[in-house]
């Protein structure tokens, strides 16, 4: 265990970046900042996002990897400990080619078939350890977000869509993960962010904290939230985090 410095060095907090640690797809306050550099004197300290590296870069800054002792970028298949990396697995190793591209096919052809009330590019994001669909496209503004959002809550495009691709693919051993505002994640089942536990299980932690905004049955914090290994803080805004962090360290 390389964190002795710590008052509490067998205690970890983990945090999903979006919604917990930002507003979504935002970047982190200077406040948040200064309370996980205070937390990070007392404890150990990781984020784990279904996003990539550069994603998380953009939103907790550019010192990500010196800020936070673990980095678990797409739910751990990429992994950092005290800014070296940790061993890493890939989507399509997984998967293979054939299999893909049957995937990919209906889910384009699914999306040329369905009303939306905009559209701008970027419908699946082919990432290192998942794919991420987007009915609108992920290239849609902040404000376009939050409209398909709203639309998303009374129309439930993404819940059909996640149902078709299930009644279509009943073989494939995929989870579908609906976060964040305009997206849903496709990825190995057992890959969801529970799988970033593996990397910190010989680390002897005694408590292992996660807090999360997508903590419901679906969303795509549920699984570690529930998990037996940690310690779950349902969370609907940066500003609830800081709240509960205040109160659990004293801070």
């Amino acid at each position: 265990m390389s964190f002795a410095d710590r008052e509490l060095p067998n205690t970890l907090v983990l945090f999903d970046v979006d919604g917990t640690l930002t507003p979504a797809r935002l970047t982190i306050s200077p406040e948040m900042d200064k309370l996980l550099a205070d937390l990070r004197k007392k404890a150990v300290i990781g984020f784990v996002g279904g996003s990539d590296l550069s994603k998380q870069v953009e939103q907790l800054g550019s010192d990500v990897l010196e800020k936070f002792d673990y980095c678990f970028s797409e739910n751990g298949l990429t992994a950092y400990k005290l800014g070296k990396k940790l061993a890493s697995q890939s989507f399509i190793n997984w998967i293979g080619e054939k299999q893909y591209n049957e995937l990919a096919k209906f889910i384009l052809g699914y999306l040329s078939q369905i009303d939306l009330p905009v559209r701008r590019g970027t419908f699946i994001e082919f990432r290192n350890g998942m794919i991420n669909v987007s009915p609108i496209g992920r290239n849609a503004s902040t404000q376009e977000r939050n409209d398909f959002e709203k639309f998303d809550k009374e129309s439930h495009v993404r819940e059909k869509m996640v149902a078709a691709l299930k009644e279509k693919f009943p073989d494939l051993k995929l989870t579908y993960s609906i976060g964040g505002q305009i997206s849903f994640d496709v990825f190995p089942t057992g890959w969801d962010k529970t799988y970033c536990l593996q990397h910190v299980e010989k680390e002897g932690f005694k408590e292992i904290h996660f807090f999360g905004d997508k903590s419901y049955k679906g969303g795509n914090d549920y699984e570690i939230y529930t998990d037996d290994r940690t310690i779950g803080h349902a969370v609907n805004s940066p500003a609830d985090t800081a709240k509960i962090l205040k109160e659990i360290f004293n801070l």
